[in-house]
């Protein structure tokens, strides 16, 4: 199931709201992205970083599942939004 990109971006900003209210877990997406607190505020309307920050959240599912349980999501919606946004189409090789 893919949502649209509006609902992706809206999933991404939840994300992003709950990292930057995760004292463990924001200084780690921070270190990994290169982005300042200044950049979250600055480029939180970009759907590419609103794509990184998917990205990141669904490198472990630890996260994804505390982020989904937080807010209510199944737990295959991150995923499904990073689709909807840019850079995260699925590559088929065959």
């Amino acid at each position: 199931m893919r949502i649209s990109a509006d609902a992706a971006e809206t999933l991404a900003l939840r994300a992003l709201a709950w990292l930057a209210g995760n004292d463990e877990l924001l200084p780690v997406f921070l270190g990994a992205t290169g982005a300042s607190e200044a950049d979250l505020r600055a480029q939180a309307a970009e759907p590419a970083f609103l794509g990184s920050v998917l990205e990141f959240l669904t490198m472990d599912d630890a996260w994804v599942m505390q982020f989904c349980e937080s807010e209510g999501l199944a737990y295959e919606m991150p995923m499904q939004a990073r689709m909807s946004l840019p850079g995260g189409e699925q590559v088929n090789w065959t």
